[in-house]
């Protein structure tokens, strides 16, 4: 009996043992790294939504990017303090008469497939986006034809050619000044692909992504999960990590569920509130994001009532914004007044916002022939997003603001891919959306929401704002290279979206991220292009 007794002390005791460590963090979970070493271990990223696409030049959500700046890489980046550092180009130059940029690239990368990337490479690339006969030319393409006048053939595209020099210098010939060039080359949309892999996959090249980035892909499971693996030729440094996996899980609180459960080991989208029980968590650790955002409601400017700047002016003045942000946002985001943040350069800071005032709004709604109010549908998106975590809930706020000045709006959402299918086409009266800045100028901001020359469907200009006098403002500004000149521009395009209030403006938010403490080396960039190839896991 005492052997017995023995024995089963004994395996009770192992047991014990292997419960407790498998109990811990949740690293095991995600196959986590051990020991000292840095190398290994596979990192699970929970979002609200899937990717629309993994080709870069086809997609402008923030969730798609997510993915598609770890496969890819662009000639120029932005780092962490939005400054522009070279990518895959190593130096540039341009004439005097501002017309001719030369690019030198660094030498020796492959693209995950094994072929080389060169000045070649480069040219197929822009070869393809910019000409709509290129065989390649599948989809819409949307970043290029608002930052270089449309494509080739139109009359106002803004290249004459690209042309490589030699295997490792590209040449740019525009047609105009363009002060921003270098920053449209460093936007994530234009990652640089293998030729090889699009002359293979065709039109399925946003399924089978192929770049020169830290991680390649491997699944991809539509609203579930996206799987890349490390790397093993880049040429870079890093990554540590073996594998990196981003996650749908739509509901805030389930993501934050699963993340105290160890299945995953960094969140966004959080509930503001859930933002104490993290940092009251030692396993877990909270991480904010600087703010590089705007998040918004767009009137639809041409559909009515919204045709008209009185009740536009009046939607503005109906709606409690600071009351919204005090109960959504739990300290993670500031009153928005003007169209982007005011960390960037030419903000109009002596611009006064619209006061919430009911009675006012009520004034101009009857003079604008709308005494009693009018019914409407506001859009609300689905997912929560970096700019709007309750999306949902601000709908209801404003739904309840606008009810006390007679307009009864319904609220209406889809799913993330249809609601911005159906918001590019126009087919909203109001809708909630936002913007993350993927490049440090205005006109990232400004060109591709509020210019009148994006207003073809599918539009990103999603007020279908057209102002000619201020579109003309920011054109002028692409062709001015001293910033000081620049930003003045900027200042008094921002007093006519004022006035003209295609928005209302709601918050710039500081995203909090939440993580398992044992993820190291992880920095959040503020426009959301997170670099992977620092991170590692610990005991």
């Amino acid at each position: 009996m005492k052997m017995k007794s023995s024995l089963v002390l004994s395996i009770l005791l192992i047991l014990s043992m292997l419960l407790s460590a498998c109990s811990g963090s949740g690293k095991e979970a995600s196959g986590g790294s051990s020991g000292d070493s840095k190398e290994g271990g596979s990192l699970i990223y929970a979002r609200g939504a899937d990717a629309i696409g993994l080709d870069p030049i086809n997609v402008t959500d923030g969730e798609s990017i997510r993915v598609t700046s770890n496969i890819f890489e662009t000639l120029f980046v932005y780092d962490e303090n939005l400054e522009v550092q070279p990518g895959l180009a190593e130096s540039h130059k341009v004439s005097d008469d501002g017309l001719t940029w030369t690019i030198s690239l660094k030498k020796g990368i492959k693209f995950q497939d094994g072929t080389d990337f060169n000045a070649e490479a480069v040219v197929f690339n822009f070869d393809r986006w910019m000409d709509p006969e290129n065989p390649y030319h599948n989809g819409d393409f949307p970043y290029y034809p608002f930052l270089y006048g449309g494509f080739k053939g139109d009359p106002n595209h803004k290249i004459e050619y690209v042309k490589a020099v030699d295997e490792s210098t590209v040449e740019f010939k525009l047609t105009e000044k363009t002060a921003p060039f270098i920053s449209y080359l460093a936007i994530p949309m234009f990652g640089i692909a293998s030729p090889a892999a699009i002359e293979k996959h065709g039109d399925k090249f946003y399924q089978n992504p192929v770049g020169t980035g830290p991680f390649v892909f491997d699944s991809w499971k539509t609203n579930d999960k996206i799987v890349l693996k490390k790397n093993e030729n880049y040429a870079g440094e890093g990554p540590y990590l073996d594998e990196l996996i981003f996650r749908v899980i739509p509901e805030n609180s389930a993501r934050l569920t699963a993340l105290q459960a160890g299945e995953v080991d960094i969140i966004d989208g959080l509930n503001p509130d859930d933002a104490t029980t993290i940092e009251a968590d030692s396993n877990l650790s909270l991480v904010k994001r600087p703010s590089f955002n705007i998040g918004y409601m767009v009137l639809n400017t041409q559909m009515a009532p919204f045709d008209d700047v009185k009740v536009r002016q009046a939607v503005n003045m109906a709606i409690d914004k600071q009351a919204i942000v005090d109960a959504f946002y739990n300290g993670y985001a500031e009153v928005a007044k003007n169209p982007f943040p005011s960390v960037l350069w030419g903000y109009n800071d002596s611009i006064e916002d619209y006061k919430f005032n009911v009675e006012e709004a009520k004034k101009l709604l009857a003079e604008a022939g709308y005494p009693d109010g009018f019914k409407t549908q506001l859009w609300a998106m689905s997912n929560p997003r970096p700019y709007m975590p309750q999306p949902m809930k601000v709908a209801e706020a404003i739904q309840s603001d606008l009810k006390k000045v007679g307009i009864e709006a319904e609220i209406v959402t889809y799913e993330w891919a249809t609601y911005l299918q159906k918001s590019g086409n126009g087919e909203h009266p109001m809708g909630l959306y936002g913007w993350t800045g993927v490049m440090a100028d205005p006109d990232n901001f400004l060109f591709p929401n509020l210019s009148a020359t994006n207003t073809e469907k599918p539009a990103s200009n999603r007020a279908f704002y057209k102002n000619e006098e201020f579109t003309k403002l920011l054109q002028d500004a692409r062709v001015t290279f001293d910033q000081d000149e620049r930003a003045k521009l900027y200042q008094e395009a921002q007093e006519i979206f004022h006035k003209d209030a295609p928005w209302v403006t709601l918050a710039h938010t500081t995203p909090p991220i939440a993580m398992a403490s044992y993820v190291q080396g992880f920095t959040a960039h503020p426009m959301e292009d997170d670099d992977f190839t620092k991170v590692y896991l610990t005991n």
